[in-house]
């Protein structure tokens, strides 16, 4: 390989928020979604040559910005997006929490898919609407959407929006074409918007491909919003940027008001030249990348299947997140995730941040050398390995 994803880089005392939130430097942190590998050298430079100008004011957004957006997702996804349809703003959770503003009133009702990602539920509650889950069912070791239960609950009038993530977190699916299509035609007959999180559609493994719900159809894509972001596929978390895309122009109208009110419309110069690095000179790191994750996630498979039998591994197609069902321990999740933070000094999410349906789960971030991968795991088992 062209790049060398084994490399040990200590994140301590560098501000992390996944490394440095505990204190105690025995602790393996597998929780938060970054990772904790270098980003790819084409950022690294862009971002050096941007810093060397020493000047950092206001930033007016360029048009390679908006080219790179769109060329990108016009090779990899199939997708033409138009420059109009575009909205900048500093993460996918503040965009996503505009949308809802913009096309909600408090007291409306947001459909979400649980167990799902957790910031999801305080979007919502935040704008002042209520939160509907739909459970999606959980059958061999994978999970697939609750069409009749979703349809019911679409029917509700007072529900206004489905917030759809694809690929999903944390239960790893890729949806497919079929699976987007039925979703979108229940919401289309009750009137019921798709805002859709994108923001994990670059990391897909081998027989899995991402469809970008808005691309389906005319109809799909007149009638949802779209939020991506490079943060997860390239680490840039911290360097705050993401878009949002709809082709409605009255509608962007108004999560552009909504932006504005949010205050979080004006993006940092390092957001913008590492997004349009990313998406022109990074694609084969891009590529390596995917391989190593999903390199140690079939090494994480084998080692659950040879000293963990009793903890099935939900099948990953998508996300460096690993979904494990823990139900076998009788325990609420936040009690094992504490259990393993003490005793084995490991740290990972509990399921029941996902809400209800993630109660017999736990996640973990895979995203790390191997060796480190291998140490985690060692740690897990000396906790877990007593109650198979």
């Amino acid at each position: 390989m062209k790049y060398s994803f084994d490399e040990i880089i200590s994140r301590r005392g560098s501000n992390s928020y996944k490394w440095d939130t505990e204190k105690d430097d025995d602790v393996l942190p597998m929780w938060v979604a970054d990772m904790d590998f270098r980003t790819a050298p084409a950022i690294i430079d862009a971002l050096k040559k941007r810093a060397e100008h020493g000047v950092f004011g206001y930033t007016k957004v360029p048009s390679a910005y908006y080219e790179s957006i769109m060329n990108w997702f016009k090779r990899r996804h199939g997708w033409g997006i138009e420059k109009s349809w575009i909205l900048y703003t500093t993460g996918v959770v503040p965009a996503l929490s505009a949308v809802i503003k913009a096309l909600t009133v408090p007291g409306d009702r947001v459909l979400v898919q649980t167990p799902v990602y957790n910031c999801f539920f305080s979007s919502i509650r935040n704008n002042g609407c209520e939160v509907v889950s739909s459970p999606l069912i959980y059958r061999n070791e994978t999970c697939r959407v609750d069409f009749d239960d979703l349809e019911k609950k679409a029917a509700d009038p007072q529900v206004k929006l489905l917030l759809l993530c694809n690929p999903h977190n944390p239960a790893g699916r890729v949806w497919t074409r079929e699976e987007l299509i039925r979703i979108g035609e229940i919401c289309l007959r009750n009137n019921v918007w798709v805002v859709a999180d994108e923001i994990h559609c670059e990391l897909v493994y081998p027989g899995h491909t991402y469809t970008p719900f808005a691309s389906i159809s005319e109809e799909f894509l007149m009638h949802s919003v779209t939020c991506i972001s490079p943060s997860k596929a390239f680490n840039l978390a911290g360097l705050q940027i993401a878009n949002i895309i709809s082709a409605d122009t009255d509608k962007l109208v108004r999560i552009n008001k909504a932006i504005n009110i949010n205050e979080v419309c004006d993006v940092n110069p390092f957001g913008v030249e590492g997004l349009i690095a990313a998406y022109n000179k990074s694609e084969a790191w891009l590529e390596e990348l995917k391989s190593y994750l999903f390199a140690n996630y079939t090494y994480l498979r084998a080692y659950f299947s040879e000293y963990l039998p009793s903890f099935p591994v939900i099948k990953l197609e998508g996300t460096y997140l690993v979904w494990v069902d823990c139900s076998v321990l009788k325990r609420p999740s936040k009690d094992i995730v504490d259990t393993l933070l003490k005793k084995a000094k490991v740290w990972v999410n509990e399921g029941s941040l996902y809400g209800n349906a993630g109660e017999n789960f736990i996640r973990i971030n895979i995203a790390c050398p191997r060796v480190k991968l291998i140490e985690g795991l060692s740690r897990l088992r000396s906790v877990l390995k007593t109650k198979e």
